[in-house]
C-alpha cells in the first residue's frame, strides 16, 4: 500500500536534512525525485546520486524559494525532466529568531517569503500537472501547535499558516481527488537543530519519548501520506514530534 512505482515528486529544500531523508525514501518506495537546492551545489548531487542508487530518475534543480518566478521556474523543470508531476512536497524553510522588540522588518519578510508564500506559489505551478490521486505534502513545525521560547514567535506563525493552508488546499482540491496534508516535525536532529546541541536536553524534555526525532521519521510520514494508504486523508495535520504537542 506504499509502493510508489511509477510516481514522479518534486521535494524542495532536498539537498540536506529533512529534504534529503524524503527524497531518499520516496525514491525507495519507486518514485522518480526532483528536488530543489539553493546553494549546496554539492549536497543537492549526492541526494541526486542516492535517488539513482535506488535504480530511479534523480534531478537536482537550483532554485531560491524567496524567488517566485525561480520557484515556478523549479517546477516546470522537474516536470519537464520526470514527465510529468504526481507528488509535491513543499519543504524548503528557513527559521530566524528574535524578541517582536527587536525583530527586524526584513527578517519578518524573509520568513514569510520562504515559509508562507513558497509553498502557495509551488502549489499554484504544480496543480495544472497534478491528476487524479496526486498529492501536496507540507513540512511544517509542531511549534504551530506549541510555541516553546520567547524568540520563535514570528517563525512559529509562518508554521501556523500552513495549517490553514493545507485545510483550504484540501477542500479546494478534493474534488479532483488530490489530497494536501501537512506534517508537522517536532526536534528533529538536523543541522539547523542538532540533537547535541546547547538546547538539546530542554528539547528531549518536552517529549514523552525523551528523544529527538530522525529525518528519517519524518521522510516516513511524508511516504504514508504520498502513497495510495492514504488515499482517505486529506486535510490533515500530522505531528511526527515524539509527543510533544500531546
Amino acid at each position: 500500500m506504499t509502493d510508489l512505482t511509477g510516481k514522479r515528486a518534486l521535494v524542495t529544500g532536498g539537498s540536506r536534512g529533512i529534504g534529503a531523508a524524503i527524497a531518499f525514501a520516496l525514491a525507495g518506495k519507486g518514485a522518480d525525485v526532483a528536488v530543489t537546492f539553493e546553494r549546496s551545489t554539492n549536497r543537492a548531487a549526492e541526494v541526486v546520486r542516492g535517488i539513482e542508487a535506488e535504480g530511479r530518475r534523480g534531478v537536482a534543480i537550483q532554485a531560491d524559494s524567496a524567488d517566485p518566478a525561480a520557484i515556478k521556474r523549479s517546477v516546470d523543470e522537474a516536470v519537464a525532466a520526470l514527465g510529468g508531476l504526481d507528488i509535491l512536497v513543499n519543504n524548503a524553510a528557513i527559521a530566524l529568531y528574535g524578541t517582536i522588540e527587536d525583530f527586524k522588518i526584513e527578517d519578518i519578510d524573509a520568513l514569510l517569503a520562504v515559509n508562507v508564500r513558497a509553498p502557495v506559489l509551488a502549489a499554484q505551478a504544480a496543480i495544472p500537472h497534478l491528476a487524479s490521486g496526486s498529492r501536496i505534502i507540507t513540512v511544517g513545525s509542531a511549534g504551530a501547535d506549541r510555541i516553546v521560547g520567547a524568540t520563535g514567535t514570528v517563525y512559529f506563525m509562518t508554521k501556523s499558516a500552513l495549517q490553514s493552508f493545507t485545510r483550504g488546499l484540501a477542500q479546494e482540491l478534493g474534488p479532483r481527488d488530490i489530497t494536501a496534508n501537512l506534517v508537522q516535525p517536532g526536534s528533529t536532529d538536523t543541522d539547523m537543530n542538532p540533537a547535541a546541541g546547547e538546547y538539546a536536553d530542554f528539547q528531549r524534555s518536552l517529549s514523552p519519548l525523551g528523544r529527538y526525532g530522525t529525518s528519517e521519521d519524518v521522510a516516513a510520514a511524508v511516504v504514508f501520506l504520498a502513497s495510495p494508504a492514504a488515499r482517505h486523508v486529506t486535510g490533515a495535520i500530522l505531528n511526527v514530534d515524539g509527543g510533544q504537542t500531546a
